[in-house]
């Protein structure tokens, strides 16, 4: 892929996309810009051998524009960019809770595509959920395709589905996190060395994640076939379902949709 990709910002999101672009795209020349830390910006550059650049140097010698600022820092970024003849390029903006029309109001006529990938791209197994705007040519959404592909798997959804894939895809890495720390305690409390359950549960997990990935049963199939009617993995489950975990799942991911429809709200002008 010969291509000019800047980030604006160089926040947790920015670097996990590089950090997985760099390791797949050996040709993409990547600059990343952010106004308030000269020193994570050289560290970025240190670390990746990426440009550190102006905002003025990013826009001007980039195809490819990535918003990867705090949501209520978009609209500034957007203002600046009016300033600019965006031609050609394709603007990307992986800020949550963001909508379309924000950009559309700002940058009539731009190319924007609303992406919401997750910090898995890190380690090339993002899932991440694009929304095309209208002005978006077929190249480009190519394009788009190939930076988020690159990194993990893509979906394009309509942007009314975008708060849903927030709550499941954008924000679900921080669920499993959760879980996985409940367990390590629940080893410690069990007598294992926090050392020792750390090592059984994140080998668990993984094993667990290929598992799903690699079996063409569901997660439902696999787990009944390792509990056993009255077994130990039954003990654990039923408490499980006595404490309505998925009930709790669901209001927790649709406190995450209706917090990013909020933000919707909050940053549509």
């Amino acid at each position: 892929m010969k291509l000019s990709v800047g980030f604006i910002g160089a926040g947790n999101i920015a670097e996990a996309m590089i950090s997985g672009l760099t390791k797949v795209e050996k040709t993409i020349q990547i600059r990343v810009t952010n106004h308030t830390n000269n020193e994570r910006l050289q560290q970025l550059a240190s670390n990746y051998n990426v440009l550190a650049a102006s905002f003025e140097e990013l826009v001007n010698n980039s195809r490819v524009l990535i918003i990867a600022v705090k949501p209520k820092n978009v609209k500034d970024v957007i203002k600046q960019l009016s300033n600019y003849d965006l031609g050609d390029k394709l603007i990307i903006s992986v800020a949550a809770g963001v909508p379309m029309k924000l950009f559309n109001s700002y940058l009539p006529g731009a190319a924007v595509i609303r992406a919401m990938p997750n910090t898995s791209t890190t380690v090339l197994h993002s899932m991440t959920g694009l929304v095309r705007g209208e002005n978006v040519t077929s190249e480009q959404a190519e394009i788009g395709e190939q930076i988020f592909s690159a990194v993990g798997k893509i979906l394009w959804i309509p942007e009314e589905k975008m708060n849903a894939l927030t709550a499941i895809s954008g924000s679900g890495p921080a669920y499993f996190y959760l879980f996985i720390e409940s367990l390590i305690l629940a080893g410690v409390q069990l007598g294992l060395s926090e050392k020792e359950a750390e090592m059984l549960v994140l080998e668990t997990s993984i094993g667990a994640g290929k598992m799903i990935a690699e079996s063409d049963k569901t997660p439902g199939r696999l787990r009944k076939e390792v509990t056993s009617p009255n077994g130990t993995t039954y003990a654990a489950i039923n408490i499980f379902m006595e404490e309505k975990l998925a009930e709790t799942v669901v209001k927790a991911t649709k406190a995450c949709a209706e917090r990013s429809e909020e933000m919707e709200g909050e940053y549509s002008e």
